[in-house]
């Protein structure tokens, strides 16, 4: 199954568990879904492929606040609350040939040191695999969904795409390119699961609040899970697995993903939590997830092979 990005299949800016499906599949399938980035101000100049959705979508109007574009919801069959969403990102491929990144007042990590807005459009070339930027530097391309997620508590009401929370959002996690597996707590019936914000690199931070935006499309295998106990989102790459902390304080963000991986390390490893305490300390990563939405990011990496 394909979902095509367009005005009918996405949604601009929020998370709304009331949301309806654009489509629904069954546990265990496989999905395609193209994504689109960026309003009007972004779009490039001549000489570049722009898809004729996102202009469609602008023409549908543009959101009074910040957020971003999100195709979905998918809802999978049988998904209750209390169950995990298991999201298999099989593959992930660019779908124009420009990405951009800007800066703006009052956001960032320096929101006011830069007064003005300032942008630039980066030539993106699929088959070098790598990233033009205005001034000549080439930068390698590593292209992961920014924002993915299910559905939000339906008490919550609608909320912004902005802040990561337990059910996903946006994560900004540079770690889950292709071949990675994220795992999402389910809160609300069919999981309703979405996915945009494609960016084509990332540091570690995401400082001035962009990435290289573009867009995306991803294939996905998602499969419903109730053999796992996860309140939180969690991830796993061929070699490591990965707990997550969002929180407007880095330091709390910090405890949370520790706390979550010394359960895993201690149920995985079959000892104590004082030892996978310890064994975090010898052979785990902290790493800064993002730093610029407003629920900050924290992720923590342990070898698979620690843990045999």
């Amino acid at each position: 199954m394909i979902i095509e990005a367009g005005p009918k299949t996405c949604h601009w800016g929020y998370f709304d568990a009331t949301l309806a499906p654009v489509a629904t599949v069954d546990s265990g399938s496989e999905v395609t879904i193209n994504t689109v980035s960026g309003g009007p101000e972004v779009l490039p100049g001549a000489g570049y492929h722009v898809p004729p959705e996102l202009l469609a979508i602008h023409e549908t109007g543009v959101p009074q606040v910040p957020g971003h574009i999100l195709t979905g919801p998918i809802a999978v069959d049988g998904a209750m609350p209390g169950d995990v969403l298991q999201v298999d990102i099989l593959d992930i491929q660019l779908r124009q040939d420009w990405g951009f990144t800007f800066i703006r007042p009052l956001s960032g990590d320096l929101p006011l040191d830069f007064p003005e807005r300032q942008g630039m459009t980066l030539r993106l070339d699929a088959d070098a695999n790598e990233a033009t930027l205005p001034w000549g530097l080439k930068l390698p391309l590593a292209p992961f969904f920014g924002v993915m997620a299910v559905a939000p508590p339906r008490a919550w009401g609608r909320i912004s795409t902005i802040e990561p929370r337990a059910h996903g959002g946006n994560l900004d996690n540079k770690e889950l390119v292709a071949g990675t597996t994220l795992y999402l707590p389910v809160h609300t019936e069919g999981a309703l699961f979405s996915c945009g914000d494609g960016h084509g690199a990332q540091g570690d931070g995401e400082v001035c609040v962009t990435a290289i935006e573009t867009a995306l499309q991803g294939r996905f295998r998602l499969t419903v899970r109730r053999d796992l106990d996860m309140t939180y989102p969690e991830a796993e790459t061929p070699t490591h697995l990965i707990t997550m902390g969002m929180h407007p304080d880095l330091d709390v963000c910090v405890e949370i993903a520790l706390r979550r991986m010394i359960d895993v390390v201690s149920t995985r490893a079959g000892i104590s939590r004082a030892e996978a305490y310890m064994l975090c300390s010898l052979a785990g990563d902290l790493r800064i997830t993002q730093t610029v939405n407003r629920e900050k990011g924290v992720h923590m990496m342990m070898a698979k092979s620690h843990l045999s």
